[in-house]
């Protein structure tokens, strides 16, 4: 099973069929479990001639994490962490839209943000090797297909690619809840790479230094900050909303 992982829950496996089915090795399904969700998962599976294996709860939690999987685990090609960004900017077709995630810890954050970076049309998701959760099969299940879809670009330096993106004409902006500038009044370009800070944490100081421009979410009620996951929808739809031409 070398270069092989699991994948477990029914979007994420249902979005690697749809996507990129020759990826998909197999499908385990739980034995006792029948109902039409289940049916239609493995129709599906039966239909693109994938080898469908009903075995025991026991099993299945021995591949992914029990009580989390839904009864469905798939074994796959191995998603590969490390992507050129390189090769990727240089076949966009558009100015880059990219989410910068600065050592983001939780699994389910970081799924949740890669939901949100495909929703949005963003090219790529950034983050560093280290003190970052990395794709786990957690963090696949909460994208709900969306790992698959969106580039996950794991960096070795991450101040020295924002750097890199800023030769490129990309700016490079921070979200920070100290910064002067207010998101919707602020001057942003098309070419942009938004960067978010971990959970309660926030930017690290290197990488808000790097940063060209730091804005700030307003806030108008009584909570300081917002879920990671929920700071990344709202600045890259502001950014769709410009591109748009709306106001």
């Amino acid at each position: 099973m070398s270069g092989t992982s699991f994948i477990h829950g029914f979007h994420a496996i249902t979005a690697r069929l749809r996507l990129d089915a020759k990826s998909v090795h197999e499908l385990y399904c739980d034995s006792a479990r029948a109902d039409p969700r289940m049916r239609d998962l493995m129709k599906l599976a039966e239909g693109l001639k994938l080898r469908v294996l009903q075995v025991d709860m026991r099993r299945l939690d021995g591949m992914a994490p029990p009580g989390r999987h839904q009864g469905v685990v798939a074994r796959v090609d191995a998603v590969r962490l490390q992507l050129s960004l390189d090769d990727l900017l240089d076949e966009l077709k558009e100015p880059p839209l990219l989410l910068v995630l600065d050592g983001v810890q939780d699994p389910h954050n970081l799924g949740a943000c890669l939901r949100v970076a495909d929703a949005a049309g963003c090219h790529a998701v950034i983050a560093p090797k280290d003190r970052a959760v990395g794709l786990s099969a957690t963090a696949i299940k909460v994208a709900s297909g969306a790992a698959d879809s969106v580039p996950y670009v794991a960096v070795t330096n991450l101040a020295r690619t924002l750097r890199e993106l800023k030769e490129r004409n990309i700016r490079v902006v921070g979200a920070d809840s100290g910064a002067n500038e207010d998101l919707y009044s602020a001057q942003l370009p098309a070419a942009l790479a938004w960067v978010l800070g971990a959970e309660g944490e926030g930017l690290r100081r290197l990488t808000r230094e790097t940063c060209d421009q730091l804005v700030k979410i307003p806030m108008l009620g009584q909570v300081e900050s917002l879920n990671v996951s929920v700071a990344s929808g709202v600045v890259l739809f502001e950014s769709r909303r410009r591109r748009s031409g709306r106001v």
